[in-house]
């Protein structure tokens, strides 16, 4: 499908990505946060209507802000997924984009995991671990990530002794499928390539 150059009338899809940027209520995008209380759908912010596309259709009489965006950051994100990662808006941008496509799972597992592995107490990690195990990995779990049998197995065996490693073959399972599927389709996506176009014209006062 070929992205329509026209100014006046970017996909509604992009302009609401755009404006969830400046959006304060869109912080919780980025899952570590919601770690510190217990996990739950609930704390997730995944409730009956309480979709993306419902909080961002609220706000869209906001102008889209992309002053904090610039064309070379943004262009930097199509060099690899790390690079998308480790940049603020990218990671909320590319979470974003996997809540529209109903996906968004697997990203938010691997971004919980980075916030396990930097926890000290072997008390709270293993209270952490049990967590995330009930919402991502056991069978039919809320966030029911997309990993084999074995691997499953081996969190559970990791999880008698819970440590940083405890969920690293998994995470490495999410994060490779994220890098051969969804990755490629958000830089093909209007979302993208219509920030991308709009960063790299002169801002309009």
């Amino acid at each position: 499908m070929q992205l329509e150059n026209s100014e006046s009338s970017p996909p509604k899809e992009a302009a609401h990505i755009q404006s969830a940027v400046a959006m304060p209520s869109l912080a919780t995008l980025t899952p570590p946060q919601h770690l510190n209380m217990d996990i739950d759908k609930k704390a997730v912010g995944y409730s009956k209507g309480g979709n993306l596309k419902s909080r961002l259709q609220c706000k869209s009489s906001q102008p889209a802000n992309t002053e904090e965006l610039c064309f070379e950051e943004m262009s930097q994100w199509s060099q690899s997924l790390e690079r998308l990662l480790s940049s603020k808006y990218g990671m909320k941008i590319f979470q974003a984009f996997l809540k529209s496509e109903f996906s968004d799972e697997n990203l938010e597992f691997w971004v919980v995991c980075e916030d396990y592995k930097k926890i000290k107490s072997s008390f709270r990690m293993s209270s952490r671990a049990k967590k995330i195990f009930k919402l991502y990995i056991q069978a039919e779990a809320p966030r029911e990530i997309n990993i084999d049998h074995k691997t499953r197995e081996v969190i559970r065996t990791n999880m008698k002794v819970a440590s940083t490693v405890c969920f690293e073959e998994a995470q490495k399972i999410v994060y490779g499928l994220m890098e051969k599927d969804s990755y490629p389709r958000f830089l093909k996506s209007d979302i993208y390539r219509t920030l991308l176009d709009s960063t790299s014209a002169p801002m309009r006062m």
